[in-house]
């Protein structure tokens, strides 16, 4: 009898370590923001019991040093298997050879464009192929500080609905100190925030130009339209107008959240962030028009599968269930609840269409346009650069406009001419 027992637990321990060995193991990197890791391991636990023969490892780095550990660790042959990404490094990810194409068999044109926006589709594109999916999206609105419209008078129900009523606005509601020092400002200037993409997809277009040829190989926006007149509207509103400036209170945000500036242009990614500010009673609008004009900008991040998960075919197999997984209605459901983006699935977004807080950036996504960006940390500094010359240099807007288009044009062609 005892012999039997013995047989048993070594038969138990065998079958234990067989299941464990069984496992195909998989890693997965993003950057660290507390609810999307939250949710991820969330979702990382729901996938694991659907699927008890794959084991995902979850990884996060803070933002300023996620590129550097990826550029680091894929090219060695560690790291992640799936990853996360802004979808605007996708160009620069396949040229470094950090990403696989997602395969067609599983990833199908025919399925992109019934499970995700229009958007999507060619912001996950590069040389014809798609590389990564998201989860949820991203589109711009307005957000306003109830208590400071009070406070200057003006209806907190009602935010302003055109540039004009904006510029309005930003100045009752900018607060200066004695000597002329702005102590609240009416609207966050931040251009190293969303305020490049505001100023490129949605004045530009507003003011009737266009930032760039539909193949994203030349610069437009010093060529159609308004030109130089878009930029002088945002610099006027730093020089001019006076109503905030780049840096105050170190970034947008954190003078949005101490109640130190009225009004904001963010992203639907900032929702979580502003629930949980006590005191801190906000709106949000869609994007003031212009003549008539609506624009918005629409971005994402993405999962791709590396290159490190064409080591092993189970590895390769279990990183698109994974991808599949996270871009599930399921999944982006709880995105939605907790990390407060957007569902990339318009079907499932109509149920949120008319929600007081989703609803102006799910209506925004109806005209929103969505950057190709080939680098997306050098076209944002074009941007910078811009903004920064005529406030900080007093070069007028005209010459600062051309110059970033010139700086912009040689950025593009860099990355083309790398590649053919």
């Amino acid at each position: 009898m005892k012999r039997f027992f013995v047989l048993l637990v070594l038969l138990g321990v065998l079958l234990t370590s067989f299941t464990f060995a069984a496992k195909t193991k998989i890693t997965y990197w993003q950057y660290f923001y507390e609810t999307k890791k939250i949710t991820i391991d969330q979702l990382i636990k729901e996938f694991e019991k659907q699927n008890p023969d794959i084991e995902v490892e979850h990884v996060t780095f803070p933002y300023a040093n996620y590129n550097q550990k990826v550029a680091s660790s894929i090219p060695a042959g560690v790291g992640p298997d799936v990853i996360n990404l802004y979808y605007g490094w996708i160009p620069k990810y396949v040229t470094s050879g950090y990403l696989i194409p997602l395969p067609e068999e599983d990833f199908s044109k025919e399925y992109l464009q019934s499970q995700f926006f229009s958007f999507v589709s060619k912001g996950i594109e590069f040389n014809g192929k798609y590389y990564a999916l998201p989860i949820a999206v991203r589109s711009l609105a307005l957000f306003w500080n109830k208590k400071l419209f009070e406070q200057a008078g003006l209806d907190p129900e009602k935010p302003p609905t055109t540039l004009q009523e904006l510029v309005e606005y930003a100045k009752r509601l900018t607060v200066y100190d004695k000597k002329g020092n702005i102590v609240q400002e009416g609207l966050t200037m931040q251009p190293s925030g969303q305020g490049h993409h505001w100023i490129r997809e949605v004045l530009v277009r507003q003011f009737g130009g266009v930032p760039y040829t539909s193949d994203s190989r030349t610069v437009l926006y010093d060529k159609t339209g308004a030109g130089s007149d878009v930029l002088k509207f945002y610099t006027d509103l730093i020089t001019v107008d006076k109503v905030g400036y780049p840096g105050f209170m170190n970034d947008d945000v954190t003078a949005f959240k101490a109640q130190k500036a009225a009004m904001t242009i963010d992203g639907s990614f900032r929702i979580g962030t502003l629930n949980k500010i006590k005191g801190l009673e906000w709106g949000v609008a869609e994007l003031p028009s212009y003549m008539g004009v609506k624009s918005n900008f629409a971005s994402f991040w993405a999962n791709g599968i590396t290159t490190n998960a064409t080591q092993d075919p189970k590895k390769l197999e279990a990183a698109v269930k994974f991808i599949k997984f996270l871009s599930s209605p399921e999944s982006m459901k709880l995105w939605l609840k907790n990390v407060g983006e957007l569902p990339a699935n318009p079907e499932l977004a109509k149920e949120y269409y008319d929600d007081p807080v989703y609803g102006a950036f799910l209506r925004g996504l109806e005209y929103a346009h969505a950057t190709f960006f080939v680098d997306e940390s050098a076209q944002r500094q074009v941007m910078m650069d811009a903004v920064d010359k005529v406030v900080l240099k007093g070069i007028s807007p005209e010459v600062a406009w051309r110059e970033a288009a010139e700086e912009e044009q040689k950025v593009l062609d860099n990355f083309w001419s790398s590649i053919q």
